[in-house]
């Protein structure tokens, strides 16, 4: 049966995997054509939209820039292995791998940097360890938080955040479990 499965599976991925390659052509293609039919000029709704982003990127640069800042820096400084010292005991407390528990910190903060820490636990436990795959599950079960919550609200000029905070924090905990859980399934 187990053979079966998988033999399924491999035809599904790879009808997913050719289905995926035409995606996005067959979508640009399909935007010109309801943009040609409704006879409006495309080139020019493309330009206006591409200037429109150019000046989003513009507004939302100094705060992606403090925030790489602020992430390098935290990790040049020995801050977040200091954290997750602090945090170990806790962690063993609940059955909660000690080292990951600096990839959950960071990810609140950084992807890329969420994702340098995760393959130097791969290099280290190797990618098929429990704490590789908690880590993988981790990571795509969580979203980096204080960089999107400036990024948005400092673009859209929200001010007061009321409890988005609060709800990011338990939304990124119950993927931290769930990670947990999840990797202990496969």
């Amino acid at each position: 049966p187990v053979a079966y499965i998988e033999k399924k599976c491999g035809v599904a991925m790879r009808i997913l995997s050719y289905l995926s390659e035409f995606m996005i052509p067959v979508l640009i293609f399909y935007i010109v054509a309801v943009g040609i039919c409704a006879k409006r000029n495309v080139y020019e709704d493309f330009m206006k939209g591409a200037r429109d982003g150019l000046r989003t990127v513009v507004k939302i640069m100094p705060t992606m820039i403090a925030l790489m800042v602020a992430v390098n820096v935290l990790r040049a400084s020995g801050f977040l292995e200091f954290v997750s010292e602090l945090l170990k005991p806790a962690a063993k407390q609940v059955h909660f791998p000690a080292p990951l528990v600096p990839l959950a910190f960071v990810k609140t903060f950084s992807g890329s940097a969420a994702t340098g820490l995760l393959l130097d636990l791969f290099k280290e436990y190797g990618t098929d360890s429990m704490i590789g795959k908690i880590g993988s599950l981790m990571l795509s079960s969580t979203e980096t938080i204080f960089y999107t919550m400036s990024l948005y609200f400092v673009t859209s000029g929200i001010k007061k955040t009321r409890y988005t905070l609060a709800g990011c924090l338990i939304a990124t905990l119950a993927g931290i479990v769930a990670s947990v859980i999840l990797a202990g399934f496969m």
